[in-house]
């Protein structure tokens, strides 16, 4: 009697769960929507760690040691010019998207979490510690991935080889859950098709035994859910827009106005203030570019790359918190024209440097297909006008398809050679 009354209480009691919500069809069209997502979001999200050409040298290199986790790595190319914005927009916005299945997934499984005995056999064990591994990583993952959009680095460590490794803990987990339930959830859909699921009968561990009288219906729920996930759509995809649409991105940082008006009037990551560079420092009586290679390093005033071949490329910046802005027109000094300088016919990798002080990516490492495209630009102008302090006076470099962190602003080195 004891037990009787006081066993429901515990979260280890069936009794305890007593929403009439709960049930295989509930959970299997949750998890087959997720199947979808979170493929998507892996594969997004190892093409953005590509984008950095990891490979190419350690100052490009966030997560160190990645061994046989790298064996996909490819040389990230120069176009189409939007391929960046593309892939980490899709996966940004997707995933933020994704926040309220992934929580009402949860809870329609939460009682498995309390199941005792914690473990019937050694096949039952392991498939605990999956599901385990399953939600420590999926809520590792999006905590992350949404803690680095907001720019909140309130985690220990780097962000980098946080979510990279933490993605392929969480990935294989999910593809071992998925290879053992997929198969029972197309069943459990093919077995309630047609038929109303408030009045069709269910069975399984997520029924509960006694259920509570329901306040909504299932297919209400999903509607509550898929609602849920079109509101942060719609709050967060503007991000990938210019004005009016990035003003409805409401939960991005950057989902507001444009900083300013006229041709620097684009979004912008790091101002020159956070990278403490110092007006005195970019003045034309100061500032000069070196650029290094085989025939020795070269000393260049802003006013002397103005009397260089100048080009122009209609570019888009793309960053890894999904933000981009559309094609900005940048005028000035192609790479390959730079690297010809310092005795390069054929284009080689090259080093770029910063006058920023502090902050991640002071400096970045480019390929050679990179350097060799003839959209790629050392840029001395934006939209007609000289840069702005936060848009890298004196100059920068705009390289297309590139994540925004490797068109490095306040150029003060260039290196071409081997990396």
């Amino acid at each position: 009697m004891r037990a009787q009354r006081f066993g429901p209480r515990l979260p280890s009691s069936p009794g305890f769960w007593r929403s009439p919500l709960r049930g295989p069809w509930f959970t299997s069209v949750l998890g087959v929507v997720l199947l979808g997502g979170i493929t998507v979001m892996f594969v997004t999200g190892l093409v953005s760690y590509a984008a950095y050409n990891p490979n190419l040298d350690p100052v490009n290199d966030q997560t160190p040691d990645k061994g046989l986790l790298g064996f996909y790595l490819f040389s990230w190319p120069p176009g189409p010019v939007w391929l960046y914005r593309l892939t980490q927009g899709v996966h940004v916005t997707l995933g933020i998207t994704l926040v309220p299945v992934l929580l009402a997934k949860l809870w329609s499984v939460v009682p498995k979490l309390f199941a005792l005995p914690p473990a019937r056999s050694l096949a039952h064990a392991l498939e605990r510690l999956s599901l385990l591994l399953l939600v420590g990583g999926a809520l590792f993952e999006f905590v992350t991935g949404v803690l680095n959009i907001q720019l909140d680095y309130v985690f220990p460590g780097s962000f980098y080889p946080l979510h990279f490794y933490g993605a392929w803990v969480f990935f294989a987990a999910f593809v071992a859950h998925a290879v053992l339930k997929t198969p029972a959830a197309v069943r459990n859909l093919r077995r309630m098709r047609g038929r109303e699921n408030e009045t069709a009968k269910e069975e399984g561990e997520l029924v509960a035994p006694d259920p509570a009288e329901p306040t909504v219906s299932r297919r209400v729920a999903l509607g509550l859910v898929g609602g849920g996930s079109l509101l942060l759509f719609g709050t967060t995809v503007g991000q990938n827009f210019d004005a009016p649409l990035r003003e409805t991105a409401l939960l991005a940082p950057h989902g507001g106005a444009d900083p300013g008006s006229g041709p620097g009037g684009f979004q912008i990551n790091k101002t020159a203030a956070y990278a403490g560079i110092d007006a005195r420092e970019t003045s034309g009586d100061a500032w000069r570019l070196v650029v290094a290679g085989r025939t020795g390093p070269v000393r260049l005033s802003r006013a002397e790359l103005l009397q260089l071949p100048l080009h122009s490329s209609a570019l888009p910046i793309a960053c890894v918190e999904g933000w981009s802005t559309s094609n900005q027109w940048w005028r000035g000094v192609r790479l390959r024209d730079l690297a010809a300088l310092v005795g390069y016919d054929d284009p080689p990798d090259v080093l770029v440097e910063s006058l920023q002080r502090h902050g991640a990516f002071r400096r970045a490492a480019l390929r050679a297909n990179q350097v060799r495209d003839p959209r790629s630009l050392l840029a001395l102008y934006a939209n007609g006008e000289d840069l702005t302090p936060d848009h890298g006076y004196p100059a920068r470099t705009i390289v297309p398809a590139a994540p925004g962190v490797l068109n490095t602003k306040w150029v003060a080195r260039m290196t071409f050679g081997d990396l």
